[in-house]
């Protein structure tokens, strides 16, 4: 059995039943089982007055119902609208209202609430979800992704990775965030197990490992933040995960030196690396990573090459994309959609902001986002090339900058953060001994204007809730240090 995602219904009834579809911390439900609750919710939702073209407000973190939900809607035509529980109420209600959600479904409570004051159809046709991400001016803004979207999405995880029949892919990423579908529409588009992995979970590493052995987890997708994360625990390896096959990566550059510590780890795996907005369903281009890419060892490595559905291209140095899967615009905020939003060749086409290259190969590459380019004493400078340049630092695993600004936002400098392959102690420390240099190291790489004016090396660089390095975090704690070093120093 399986979820066909073209159609929006489940498929192959009588074909393996018993097979697992959800794994929780909490049990495993076969795909009969699933079917059934599907069901059992859809003639549920109906009773709580939602039809084609409502939109459901769906509030919870890793629970089977909250799947049960998401496929309902779909079969229904429902517009789901995901809202992790580590939202505050405040944002919740702000979202119900902006949708003018006709529910709100409480996944562990298994109950449907009010929605919206005056609830009404949305105004496009035929969305699969909304899913909002931050807006400039602190309102959410929501990215609505069509059906078809995500039946294409479905189409090249089945038709293009080459994934083995009914793998069990690792869930991590919470609902709210887009990079969860890869795991939701591989696991029930292939008819395989999608593997729910809970915060409870994967704060105890023992417990993690754990749960992916006995999930047989064979597909895992993150960010490369989390895996180096993972990367703490000796037991991450293919001694104790032997079903673990392949990793797909997103939302970050993806460094040689974090595939290699894969590999030796994992000798045998594949690494798919891949690119794309929210507002591109997901992703857009991918790679991977094979022999020969391995030996050129860019870095970072490419996020690869437009997917069957898609074609990518450069404006003025922008990574623009054009086709089906496309979002169809931001939730009622066509002053939104003017600046981002075109047509080219006859399909939707959406500027990212990030800025990118193209090889010979027609392999596109990240090379920062327009918003993160700076100007410091004059030249122009993108934070994630100097991320990579502090990556390639020996023994280092990875590294971010900050830029500091005064009050009135000017900048003053920019300070370089390192996480490396031996633990440190503390949050925030000067660098290990054989980083003495480490200015000389970074000038063989780089010109001197975009070496940073100081590096500190963290037990961990922090993460966002998805997953990526949190940038605010590391100035907070510069700040933290600054201000204690000025008191300390004070005269008697």
């Amino acid at each position: 059995m399986y979820f066909d995602f073209d159609q929006c219904r489940f498929a192959d009834l009588d074909v393996a039943t018993q097979a697992p579809a959800l794994h929780a911390a909490d049990g495993v439900l076969d795909w009969a089982g699933l079917h059934r609750a599907t069901q059992q919710w859809i003639d549920r939702a109906r009773a709580a007055g939602l039809g084609h073209g409502d939109a459901l407000v769906i509030s919870g973190h890793k629970e089977s119902a909250f799947v049960v939900a998401m496929l309902g809607c779909l079969c229904l035509g429902v517009t789901y609208v995901p809202v992790d529980t580590i939202n505050p109420p405040a944002r919740l209600q702000r979202i119900t209202t902006l949708v003018h959600a006709r529910a709100v479904y409480d996944a562990a409570a298994d109950a449907f609430l009010p929605g919206a004051d005056v609830p009404r159809a949305l105004a496009v046709p035929d969305l699969a979800y909304i899913m909002f991400t931050s807006g400039s001016t602190g309102d959410p803004k929501g990215v609505q992704i069509g059906r078809d979207s995500v039946a294409l999405f479905t189409g090249w995880i089945r038709d293009c990775l080459t994934l083995g029949p009914a793998p069990a892919f690792m869930n991590q990423m919470l609902f709210s965030f887009d990079f969860s579908l890869f795991d939701l529409c591989g696991a029930l588009g292939l008819g395989g197990c999608c593997v729910l992995c809970p915060r409870e979970v994967i704060a105890s590493s023992e417990q993690f490992v754990d749960h992916l052995r006995d999930s047989h987890v064979a597909v895992w997708a993150s960010t490369p933040s989390f895996v180096r994360q993972q990367m703490l625990n000796p037991r991450f390896d293919a001694a104790h995960l032997p079903d673990l096959k392949v990793f797909v990566f997103g939302a970050e550059s993806l460094t040689p030196r974090v595939a290699e510590e894969l590999w030796a780890r994992f000798p045998q795996v594949r690494i798919i690396n891949s690119y794309g907005p929210t507002e591109a369903t997901c992703s857009t281009t991918w790679v991977e990573i094979d022999p020969a890419l391995r030996a050129a060892a860019p870095n970072p490595f490419p996020i690869g090459i437009g997917k069957p559905y898609a074609e990518v291209f450069l404006d003025d140095g922008e990574i623009c994309m054009a086709g089906d899967h496309v979002m169809r615009g931001y939730l009622d905020r066509p002053d939104l959609d003017a600046g981002v939003l075109f047509e080219h060749n006859g399909k939707r086409a959406y500027r990212s902001g990030d800025l990118g290259d193209v090889d010979e190969k027609g392999r596109f590459y990240f090379r920062g986002r327009r918003d993160d380019q700076i100007k410091l004493n004059g030249y122009r400078i993108e934070l994630a090339e100097v991320d990579v340049g502090l990556a390639r630092l020996p023994g280092v695993v990875a590294g971010a900058a900050v830029v500091l600004r005064r009050p009135d936002g000017s900048l003053v400098r920019m300070i370089g953060f390192v996480e490396t392959t031996q633990p440190q102690t503390g949050p925030l420390q000067r660098p290990p001994a054989d980083l003495a240099d480490w200015k000389v190291q970074l000038e063989r790489y780089m010109p001197p204007y975009m070496i940073p004016s100081e590096l500190f090396a963290v037990d961990a660089l922090p993460q966002t809730i998805s997953n990526k390095v949190d940038r605010k975090q590391l100035e907070q704690r510069y700040q933290i240090l600054a201000r204690t070093l000025r008191t300390t120093e004070k005269p008697a």
